[in-house]
């Protein structure tokens, strides 16, 4: 029988590929593990993921894939909600998960623990029903983490603010958030995606403990707010660690062009358009972005998501005009005040290096440990070799958010 973490992420690349290098992670610490990655099928495009499980299968073998047996066409949700989709269907395989569990138990594998993502919440009940001590993974920011776990504290204070625009919500450890910024879920009390969401922060708090993809350095307040109960001061309190930042490293042989065209650029000079993973915008948006970064003089590359900065001033409807856009980019590349968004984040990229080992011990060693000795996982330490020219060719980052224009922002430079 071999002692098995079994890791069960939301399908799509952006949730695979942070729990994969997570599996590794355990591996590189423990290699006695084995690690089962279990996937699901989702009606909706996920990405290259099926590629890039090939890859990982055939680079770490000790990393094994199970695909649980696809569900019938005639069970999948009519939603053509994302978030609700990423929900439901996990809960349309449980009665697969279960029986590929029992399987697996009966025939080899002794699971140490489960790591699930928080789309896989309706899984919590089945992992914990045959005793398997169960994680979350929290694949994003621990700000995001409080603004979840606090759910079932704020509902009723977010039921009387959500109508109000000119309101903002605070959830511990994280500024105020303007209602109309809150994710698109919490602006509909009665979705699925909201009440799945509160379910999710129920188990959360029952749960063996939490790993988020970040490092205590980056969000310090919202840690400490999650670990001194606030944002559960009527559930238990969640073990939180944290782990991050976990990035993949980059596969030599499969290396997109525009990273080898970043290599090459000069030192902070490029600034990143981020539209978000889900973001839409119409023609004429898109004309005068490209219009703004143009005149704004410096090189932009493309990618899909990251967090927010400073505020890009918008219409009614949300529109950025050009003007502004260029404002805004060499505001953040050559301004003195610029510069003092630029600073802190040079910063925290020294931070996140340090917390993925490049500049010595895991700024989250105390973290990693306790973690490891609940399931007998890692050491001490999380490590992961990091480099490249492109940090330093990397500067700042121009974000996009939504469905229009919405703040600037600058990277952290991890790569």
């Amino acid at each position: 029988m071999e002692d098995t973490i079994i890791l069960y992420p939301s399908p799509g690349m952006g949730h695979l590929v942070p729990m994969v290098e997570l599996g590794k992670l355990i591996l590189t610490h423990n290699p006695s593990f084995s690690i089962i990655i279990l996937i699901t099928t989702a009606p909706f495009d996920t990405g290259s993921t099926s590629s890039y499980i090939k890859r990982v299968t055939v680079a770490t073998p000790s990393v094994h894939f199970h695909h649980l047996p696809t569900i019938s066409p005639h069970s999948t949700t009519s939603s053509d909600n994302f978030v609700e989709l990423a929900f439901e269907i996990p809960r349309l395989y449980n009665s697969n998960l279960h029986h590929s569990l029992q399987t697996m138990i009966s025939q080899k594998s002794r699971p140490k623990a489960s790591i699930i993502d928080m789309f896989c919440n309706s899984s919590f009940e089945v992992f914990t029903s045959l005793d398997i001590p169960t994680f979350y993974f929290c694949t994003s920011s621990a700000n995001s983490l409080s603004a979840l776990l606090s759910l079932p504290k704020a509902h009723q204070i977010i039921l009387e603010k959500i109508k109000d625009p000119n309101t903002s919500i605070e959830f511990p450890g994280v500024p105020p958030i303007p209602t109309p910024d809150l994710p698109e879920p919490f602006l509909d009390t009665e979705g699925i995606a909201y009440t799945s969401f509160f379910g999710t922060a129920i188990n959360m708090a029952k749960s063996a403990g939490i790993l988020t993809n970040t490092c205590h350095a980056f969000e310090p307040r919202a840690v400490k707010a999650i670990s001194d109960g606030l944002c559960t001061p009527n559930l238990p309190t969640p073990s939180v660690y944290c782990i991050g930042p976990i990035v993949a490293n980059s596969d030599e042989d499969h290396e997109h062009e525009c990273l080898r065209w970043l290599d090459s650029q000069p030192s902070r000079s490029v600034v990143f358009l981020c539209f978000g993973s889900m973001g839409l915008f119409k023609a004429e948006q898109l004309t005068e972005m490209a219009i703004g970064l143009e005149k704004s003089g410096h090189r932009v590359l493309l990618v899909e998501e990251m967090n927010v900065a400073l505020a890009l001033e918008q219409s009614e409807s949300r529109f950025v005009s050009a003007d502004e856009l260029e404002k805004r980019v060499r505001e953040l590349m050559d301004s003195v005040s610029g510069e003092g968004v630029r600073e802190p984040v040079r910063a925290m990229r020294d931070c996140a290096k340090a917390a993925r080992g490049v500049l010595g011990e895991s700024s989250d060693g105390d973290a990693v440990t306790g973690f490891s000795l609940l399931v007998g996982v890692c050491g001490s330490k999380v490590g992961v070799a990091v480099g490249g020219s492109r940090a330093e060719a990397v500067s700042w980052m121009l974000i996009c958010c939504g469905s229009a224009v919405g703040y600037i922002e600058c990277t952290l430079n991890l790569n």
